[in-house]
């Protein structure tokens, strides 16, 4: 005797309607993942705080003045940083803080007396970078207050940068060590700025003393 084939169900529209709407059969979408900042050291550094951000800001301008050779400054930021710095950026302070250290130890014995780092200075000031040529100006004062060409440098500085009463102030002591400098003065042209200022004529051209 002959079997029944099985019948396959039929689907109706409404199943498939039902199907179609079923919370199992939606596909859930995938969230992106976060972008998380980083650092200029290359490090992930998520931002979670007021504190933190303002710590990232000052972490990032002192690498940004490492790489401008300006140790100094970038020493004494890291310096301030360190002992509230999180411990996915102590260690690359600590690094910057050696690699400033090196540095500055380097600059400092790269000049065989101050006369040949008045010399550096003033190349520096030719070439517009009068912060820089201040720098180590202030530091040759430091050193000996008396040296007057350290006073005259201040001077040229002050009026490259058109600060007239400054220029005067270190013009008038560097003359007070050392007379020649107003010789000197008188020639040289980098005092054009200032010229025109009655206080520098009658401090290169005096009045002669009856």
């Amino acid at each position: 005797m002959a079997t029944k084939s099985a019948t396959p169900p039929t689907t109706t529209k409404a199943d498939l309607h039902t199907a179609s709407t079923s919370p199992a059969s939606k596909a859930k979408p995938v969230p992106a993942p976060k972008k998380v900042p980083r650092t200029l050291a290359g490090q992930a550094a998520p931002i979670d705080d007021d504190a933190r951000k303002a710590l990232l800001t000052q972490y990032e301008a002192a690498i940004k003045l490492v790489y401008a050779s300006k140790f100094d400054k970038a020493h004494e930021i890291f310096i301030k940083l360190l002992p509230d710095a999180p411990p996915d950026i102590a260690p690359s302070i600590r690094m910057y803080i050696a690699t400033c250290d090196a540095e500055i130890a380097k600059g400092a014995a790269s000049f065989a007396n101050p006369e040949e780092r008045y010399d550096y200075a003033v190349s520096l000031l030719n070439h517009g970078h009068y912060e820089d040529a201040r720098e180590h100006f202030e530091a040759i004062l430091k050193g000996n207050r008396s040296a007057d060409y350290a006073f005259y440098g201040m001077a040229l500085l002050a009026a490259m940068t058109c600060d007239s009463p400054r220029c005067i102030e270190h013009l008038t002591e560097a003359i007070r060590l050392n007379p020649q400098n107003r010789t000197q003065a008188r020639l040289d042209s980098d005092f054009e700025a200032v010229a025109d200022d009655p206080s520098f004529t009658e401090l290169l051209y005096p009045e002669p003393q009856v």
